[in-house]
């Protein structure tokens, strides 16, 4: 197993360093800082993994968080190299409301006049330990050329940035926060009005995005939930043992499951909190979702948001290739809800 991890960052590492010496001048990393910037935090690994361990399980995990900064390293060249001519791409660390930090990405129209104001948009990335990847620059791409400057916070859990920040991950709670400091960061270190405030989320950032406007309900003007978790109740009864295991020993869940406190749970699904919403909501799901499916999630959303009369607008496609996925895949489904979310979010803000 060493030794196949060993290869696969030995090639990830080579085809990296082809992209960026081989591309055009014309998309590459804006400026030195950036290149610098984009390389993983040192000592982001010593903070918690013993490097020099003779454990091999201690040096696989190593291995594998130093693959993980190589990967986010690579999408950002491959984003410069197909987008680059008219997104500015920056990564950057931002700080977060209890005084830490956290990486995030910023993509901003180059078209943009130096000092003038655009919208914003928030981007929470989905995955139990996503991350920045390429399935997502689409959206991204899209947004820069609909006039938004978007902010793409790794919130903590996120993978690339080393054990302590994979490890920090904590469903429902702290994420969320992380996310609102990418949204403060907006406006008051880039030309973002805070009246032209937008967020999107996907599966679990779907849910990140649903808990933000439940919990701040003023800060933003739009907000999009695509296959987002609503139901942390139902979610854990039909995930695997490990994974409801791992979830379930995670502070806020004092390592207790459903069956032994299920407040926690309760507590972090956004179908019990739709009554504090005022946001307008724009929903987006499948039928065929095996990760989130509709009758147990968007589906209980969308008709909680009806019954409290929410402003909202709601799509479910019948079996869009992809299932969960759907948004990510190059297809008549997908591309028209990317052009449904551009629509809707041009009824409150105006880029």
């Amino acid at each position: 197993m060493a030794f196949v991890l060993a290869d696969r960052l030995r090639s990830i590492l080579t085809y990296a360093i082809f992209v960026t010496v081989t591309m055009p001048p014309c998309v590459a990393l804006a400026t030195p800082k950036t290149v610098e910037s984009a390389k993983p935090h040192e000592g982001a690994l010593d903070a918690s993994v013993d490097t020099e361990s003779e454990d091999t399980s201690v040096r696989l995990k190593a291995m594998e968080q130093e693959q993980y900064g190589i990967e986010e390293y690579l999408y950002l060249v491959l984003f410069n190299q197909r987008y680059g001519e008219r997104v500015a791409a920056e990564r950057l660390t931002i700080p977060t409301v209890d005084a830490g930090t956290e990486p995030a990405y910023v993509f901003s129209p180059k078209a943009l006049k130096p000092g003038a104001a655009s919208p914003g948009l928030v981007v929470a990335h989905g995955s139990y330990h996503g991350s920045l990847d390429p399935a997502i620059f689409s959206l991204i791409a899209a947004a820069a050329d609909h006039g938004y400057t978007v902010i793409f916070p790794e919130y903590r859990g996120s993978r690339g940035y080393g054990q302590a920040q994979y490890d920090a991950i904590d469903f429902g709670g702290k994420e969320v926060d992380d996310v609102m400091a990418a949204a403060d960061y907006l406006v008051t270190a880039r030309t973002v009005p805070k009246d032209s405030l937008a967020i999107y989320g996907r599966s679990k950032g779907g849910m990140i995005a649903l808990l933000a406007i439940e919990r701040f309900p003023t800060r933003f003007a739009a907000a999009v939930d695509v296959v987002g978790i609503a139901d942390m109740v139902a979610y854990m009864a039909y995930k695997p043992g490990f994974r409801g295991n791992d979830i379930a020993r995670q502070p806020r869940f004092n390592g207790k499951t459903i069956a032994q406190d299920a407040g926690p749970y309760i507590d972090v699904s956004p179908l019990n909190h739709v009554e504090d919403i005022q946001t307008p909501l724009l929903v987006h799901a499948t039928s065929g979702d095996k990760t989130a499916p509709v009758q147990l999630h968007s589906g209980r959303l969308i008709e909680v948001l009806k019954a409290h009369n929410k402003v909202f607008e709601s799509k479910i496609y019948a079996n869009a290739p992809g299932g969960h996925v759907f948004s990510e895949v190059d297809s008549p489904d997908a591309r028209d809800s990317q052009a449904r979310i551009f629509e809707f979010l041009a009824k409150y803000i105006h880029p």
